[in-house]
């Protein structure tokens, strides 16, 4: 036994269960899933380039009947969609489990939904674990419902489920590691999912989906929990657990599998109790379904979609819909939180982004900022606000040959990091090339994927096992990508910065700069601290505006105008230098 988080327990049970090749892409809420696998030399595990291409790979491991896993976050299911739906159509031949860790309350993700969707739309099984146990032994229900229904399962999982820990009894890995992997079984009528044979193939998908729910009606992740007949739920996943805390007497149908799901069950639940009440996040995603069978019941009546619903969510809206009586609402539970002060997102100190949106956001206002997914994402906020659109990887170089092609007056300008510009970045600068946009581009490479963990991507000389890696040198890969004028300046020499920035501006072409230096955490890390000298500040504030946690205000004022000094925290100054390049009174120095 041995207390493991969500995404824990999902490695320990592709360790288990046999996976032999994991693959996925960084995101929160799912990064640590990948991470864990890499710790079992038996099983192959990477980093692959974006979703998709994690998807792929592991298909191409199942066709080679290797039992195969890949892990993203929510919305890479939306870059994976196009590789997983083929995958339905031609079937396995080693189970295939996808996973996606869906983020209700959106902590970490710039939309807020519901994958189950993609199970359904796919039309693929979809299992949902309520703990850790179940995160561990649902890979391994997953991978023999793919090997024995020949598809695709997805394991959708949820912020909580994947970031809390609870107890796991850890069991042996069952898998020839030492057999030869055989030559691939050659089935073109399967495997080539072109629509003369792929067609044959929907008829037999739709008759699988009726088994499969027949299936479901006694499949042992469905179950029945009798209690009293008042109130009967329909919950799975973290919900359930919550739903049981806060309804301990109610009648329940856990669902294991969330799609297809078990009709019997269903109508023997609403037969037996006198109200059937749905409980899920995020969308009506049962509820609809249930009520497609003619089976009333309440659901986003009461609960919203939107948000988590955590326990004193479910039971305040129960109380307010006459589900619970007024008293039963527990004062403690739903206690506010503590009065905080306010804390806006910021970068870290001797972050290399800093110089990039101080030069944006203050010496160069009039340029319009498309930007992307990652710490670079933090230039939209104080002090900088210099970020005007995002939405997703890579969208920031397309948004910006739109701004060329609708002629906007403006200047404007792409910003993109460097394992963005791997994952979905090089696409749309070939087409920016290739359509001879004016637009400008520029990548901003901390040789890491920051925000997420600090992952590999093919511009680091390591990978996800830890071996030695080629890399992949940007500069080259833009003039490959057709870039004449591509230029390269040091993300700590904050003048050299903004000057690059305006000469790539300037340029009648497709332009790039290629803005240089490691995030702090792998970098060559601190080389001291810096100091105020309050008797020759000024109180301009330019330090102010880099943004960065350790410059501080200081209890001294400048006398004619009130304004507050400025001061270095030492335990918090890396020594980056970018204050004093950017104080107007030379007032700040190395700490002696």
């Amino acid at each position: 036994m041995k207390l493991l988080s969500g995404n824990e327990a999902i490695a320990r049970g592709a360790y288990e269960y046999g996976v032999q090749v994991a693959t996925g892409y960084p995101g929160t809420p799912s990064s640590e899933i990948m991470e864990n696998v890499a710790r079992y030399d038996e099983i192959y595990a990477e980093w692959s380039t974006n979703e998709k291409v994690a998807m792929d790979t592991a298909i191409g491991a199942c066709y080679a009947g290797k039992r195969a896993m890949v892990a993203m976050k929510s919305v890479g299911m939306n870059v994976a969609a196009d590789s997983f739906f083929y995958a339905v159509y031609t079937g396995v031949r080693g189970g295939l489990v996808i996973v996606a860790a869906d983020d209700p309350g959106m902590f970490s993700s710039q939309n807020e939904q519901d994958n189950r969707q993609y199970g359904r739309f796919a039309k693929m099984p979809v299992l949902e674990p309520s703990d850790s146990q179940e995160s561990k032994d649902f890979v391994g229900a997953a991978l023999e419902l793919s090997e024995q229904w020949d598809t695709p399962v997805l394991l959708r999982t949820v912020m909580r489920i994947s970031h809390s820990a609870s107890p796991v009894e850890l069991g042996e890995r069952t898998a020839d590691d030492a057999a030869p992997t055989p030559p691939l079984k050659r089935d073109p009528h399967r495997l080539v999912c072109t629509c003369v044979w792929a067609k044959h193939q929907h008829p037999l998908i739709e008759e699988r989906l009726k088994k499969l729910a027949e299936f479901a009606n006694s499949y042992p992740l469905n179950r029945l929990e009798w209690g009293e007949r008042k109130l009967g739920i329909v919950a799975a996943g973290a919900v359930y657990n919550y739903a049981r805390e806060i309804f301990p007497q109610a009648s329940f149908l856990k669902l294991g599998m969330s799609y297809p799901l078990p009709p019997a069950l269903i109508r023997e639940l609403a037969e037996g109790v006198e109200q059937l009440l749905v409980i899920e996040e995020l969308d009506p995603f049962f509820e609809e379904q249930i009520k497609a069978m003619g089976i009333a019941c309440r659901g986003k009546d009461v609960f919203p979609a939107y948000g988590e619903l955590t326990p004193a969510v479910i039971e305040k809206l129960a109380a307010e819909a006459g589900l619970l009586p007024p008293e039963a609402v527990s004062e403690e539970r739903q206690l506010p939180l503590p009065e905080l002060p306010g804390r806006s997102p910021i970068f870290c100190p001797g972050c290399p982004h800093r110089s990039t949106f101080y030069a944006l956001g203050n010496k160069m206002k009039d340029v319009i900022v498309a930007g992307g997914i990652g710490c670079y994402n933090l230039g939209a906020l104080p002090p900088f606000d210099a970020t005007d659109t995002m939405g997703a990887m890579g969208a920031s170089i397309g948004v910006a040959h739109g701004f060329d092609v609708a002629g906007i007056p403006d200047r404007f300008t792409a910003v993109i990091g460097d394992s963005s510009f791997f994952h979905a970045g090089i696409p749309p600068l070939l087409n920016i090339v290739h359509n001879g946009s004016n637009a400008n581009v520029v990548i901003l490479d901390n040789q890491t994927t920051a925000m997420t963990g600090h992952q590999d991507h093919p511009g680091i000389g390591e990978n996800l096992r830890g071996e030695r890696a080629p890399k992949v040198e940007i500069e080259a890969l833009v003039r490959a990508c057709g870039v004449s004028d591509v230029h390269k300046v040091n993300a700590f020499d904050v003048k050299a910065v903004q000057q690059t920035f305006e000469k790539a501006l300037a340029f009648d072409g497709p332009s790039v700069v290629i803005v240089e230096g490691p995030c702090f955490f792998v970098g060559p890390g601190a080389s001291g601290a810096y100091e105020v000298d309050t008797d020759a500040c000024i109180a301009c504030g330019a330090c102010f505006r880099l943004g960065c946690p350790a410059i501080v205000r200081s209890d001294e004022v400048n006398a004619k105008t009130g304004k507050p000094k400025a001061k270095i925290d030492p335990v918090l100054c890396v020594g980056c230098d970018m204050c004093a390049q950017v104080c107007t009174s030379d007032a700040i120095h190395p700490l002696e």
